[in-house]
């Protein structure tokens, strides 16, 4: 994915010349495009009933799906970013015990306040980001060889506030349209309750992902 952005914004690079408008106060610049969330998972180990499972661990996989984010300019300089996407979908492996442990949907929107650093008659316009995120967990489910060690259960995921930071590039193929790459890092921490008629297994993950998009984007 990061290969992919460089290549694509090098090549523009070369095919295109002259000056595009620059942001103003009062732009809204939406971009769409592919965002692989990776997650950067770090899981205590799996809990039994309270008891520590020893070379246990969460691990969580990754997942694509269509990103949208959205510009606001306040100034030639600073603007209010928001990422958002469909909801993404990942596995949960139960690492040491060999078995896939489960499945969750979860957005993780994130709002940013980012620094446009160059001249706005630049094609290229790289930026900055830093701010919150909020992940939402919803449709857990317990996968089928989980429940034949310990029976039908369920799956909770608590909810997650964290700090989010991006990185991002522009390029203006002219006024209005333009393409682009960005990568967030999310501070997403949560604790994982597997629960069943006669146990209970816990884990506390910090799944902390890279969140990669390449897109094309609109400015009003």
């Amino acid at each position: 994915m990061k290969n992919c952005s460089a290549v694509v914004l090098v090549v523009l690079g070369v095919l295109a010349t002259g000056k595009a408008a620059a942001y103003q106060p009062g732009d809204f610049i939406v971009r769409a495009g592919v965002a692989s969330v990776q997650p950067n998972e770090d899981s205590g180990a799996l809990k039994l009933d309270g008891a520590v499972l020893p070379g246990t661990e969460a691990g969580v996989d990754n997942n694509e799906q269509l990103g949208l984010t959205f510009t606001y300019m306040l100034t030639p300089d600073w603007g209010l970013g928001l990422l958002a996407a469909t909801p993404f979908e990942h596995d949960i492996r139960a690492k040491g015990v060999g078995v896939d442990a489960g499945s969750i949907k979860h957005l993780p929107p994130a709002l940013t306040l980012q620094y446009f650093p160059l001249d706005g008659a630049s094609r290229w316009q790289p930026y900055v980001g830093v701010g919150v995120n909020y992940t939402l967990f919803f449709d857990e489910q317990v996968d089928g060889e989980l429940e034949n060690l310990f029976g039908s259960g369920d799956l909770d995921l608590d909810n997650s506030w964290g700090w989010a930071g991006q990185l991002g590039m522009d390029y203006q193929l002219d006024d209005h349209w333009l393409v682009g790459a960005s990568v967030w890092y999310l501070d997403i921490d949560t604790d994982a309750t597997f629960k069943f008629a006669a146990n209970r297994i816990t884990a506390d993950v910090d799944i902390d992902p890279w969140v990669y998009m390449l897109g094309v984007g609109y400015k009003f």
